[in-house]
């Protein structure tokens, strides 16, 4: 497991690049402000079992304004898990990303197409 330093300026903490604070985003009044949150569009996205799912939310948290701080909260509440500030969240620890259910498959899938891995091996067993 991974832990995640998160960098925060004391000079400009909690403010936005349009001179917003965090906290305004979350007073009730900063509507226009929670449709610039990706979070709040899909918030079941950010709590998925599926990697996939965790890996879009994470994509999506890179232009989040309030990406920081969203981490940095994260980390000081102790989130047991979900994506916080671009992050996937396990048990309490930031991690790489999240594992699929399940036991792990002995042998991997075949990364070729099956129709393109039949031509290559009629082409070596007429070049044999």
């Amino acid at each position: 497991m991974l832990t995640a330093s998160v960098p925060i300026s004391s000079a400009g903490e909690g403010l936005l690049p349009d001179g917003d604070t965090v906290a305004g985003l979350f007073d009730g009044s900063a509507t226009l402000l929670d449709s610039r949150l990706p979070c709040r569009q899909d918030p079941d996205l950010w709590f998925a079992e599926n990697p996939r799912e965790l890996d879009q939310a994470k994509s999506l948290c890179a232009d989040c304004p309030i990406k920081t701080e969203c981490l940095a909260g994260a980390l000081s509440r102790g989130e047991p898990w979900g994506v916080w500030g671009g992050e996937i969240f396990e048990r309490g620890a930031v991690v790489a990303r999240k594992r699929p259910r399940g036991r792990p498959r002995k042998h991997p899938l075949p990364t070729e197409a099956p129709a393109a891995a039949a031509a290559e091996r009629r082409r070596q067993e007429r070049a044999a």
